[in-house]
């Protein structure tokens, strides 16, 4: 059946993966979900670009309600993680739990359709070997979002379809151009939905949790100055901590027990080892011994090499060769095989 749903969110990528599917002879249906009211991709202005696109490409369009959805699965999540004095990483867990889930049920019982796509820099094969698919990295590095997607199921990966993970974000915007789509030379979205909507992290946080002072401390227990809540503080965070000191100081802590923002020089503020939960196996069967890989411990650093040793729970333990900056509870570890996704989880204290 040559029938796929594509989510829309109003922007070029997803715009192209349904004009090229649409292009290819695909029976294309388009799909929005409604996550939250404002502006920017995925609120009321994505829908309206994206049910303009379905009319340019002349396909139906369906918009379900799943702000419920997100609202459990996203903003308590973020709320409850922050509360705690972790980073949560919203993209993977809404990926997972609002999008690519719901979505392929709603195409499956609503649609009378086994597949859908999106417009996602990532790339999916078969391996014969081990009768199972992989998540790869996109052919272009720069837009690669494979580190979002280590926690979709074997399910959702046989069910999904990835038409831009084998071009540039310059084709797709010559793409855009060429099927003269709306949505063409709209900018490219920065932030989380969230900032979008709500204009920064702090301004959305502060909605939902009160803003407690309380002090700056260096590793020694000195009060070094004043913060105004643990929640708008990251691990490795330099900038905004309105101290002053002889050198550079991060926060390498957070204590929401204490109410206490802890912070050292670089020197201090490396990490040789972390403990990595809620892990997924995307690509690879659970490995029963340690393993050797490379591992992402944010989005936009570079893979660096490291050694995986399984615990009980779904857990590992990673082992750098050299101490890492920046290692921030709430975040996600991604374990690659060169383009392969082997899997992920989210970094523990």
């Amino acid at each position: 059946m040559n029938k796929v749903v594509v989510g829309l969110s109003g922007g070029v990528d997803s715009s192209v993966a349904a004009a090229s599917l649409h292009h290819q002879g695909y029976e294309v249906i388009g799909l929005t979900l409604w996550l939250m009211k404002g502006k920017g991709q995925c609120c009321s202005e994505g829908m309206v670009d994206a049910a303009f696109i379905c009319e340019q490409l002349g396909i139906s369009h369906h918009i379900v309600d799943s702000r419920d959805v997100f609202q459990a699965n996203i903003v308590d999540y973020l709320v409850s993680g922050y509360e705690s004095g972790v980073t949560p990483l919203p993209c993977s867990q809404c990926n997972k739990a609002v999008k690519f889930g719901p979505m392929l049920d709603y195409a499956k019982q609503e649609l009378d359709c086994d597949r859908i796509a999106t417009g996602h820099y990532a790339r999916i094969r078969y391996d014969e070997v081990n009768q199972r698919y992989q998540l790869l990295r996109a052919v272009d590095r720069n837009k690669d979002q494979s580190y979002f997607l280590y926690d979709l199921s074997q399910e959702m990966l046989a069910g999904t379809l990835f038409p831009l993970g084998n071009q540039t974000k310059e084709e797709t915007r010559r793409i855009a151009n060429e099927f003269n789509l709306k949505t063409a030379s709209k900018p490219e979205s920065q932030d989380l939905c969230l900032i979008e909507a709500h204009g920064s992290m702090k301004t959305f946080l502060d909605q939902y949790i009160t803003q407690k002072e309380g002090d700056i401390v260096d590793l020694d227990g000195k009060v070094l100055g004043k913060h105004q809540g643990v929640h708008h503080y990251t691990i490795g965070q330099r900038k905004g901590l309105g101290i002053a000191a002889a050198e550079p100081l991060y926060v390498v802590k957070l204590d929401p027990i204490m109410n206490q923002v802890i912070v050292a020089n670089r020197a201090n503020a490396g990490r040789s080892d972390c403990t990595v939960s809620r892990i997924n196996w995307v690509s690879i069967p659970e490995p029963s011994s340690p393993i050797r890989v490379e591992t992402q411990i944010r989005y936009r650093s570079s893979a660096v090499p490291v050694n995986v040793i399984p615990l009980d729970n779904h857990r590992v333990k990673l082992v750098f060769d050299e101490p890492q900056f920046g290692i921030t509870p709430g975040q996600a570890a991604v374990l690659y095989n060169g383009e392969i996704v082997l899997g992920g989880g989210i970094i523990e204290r």
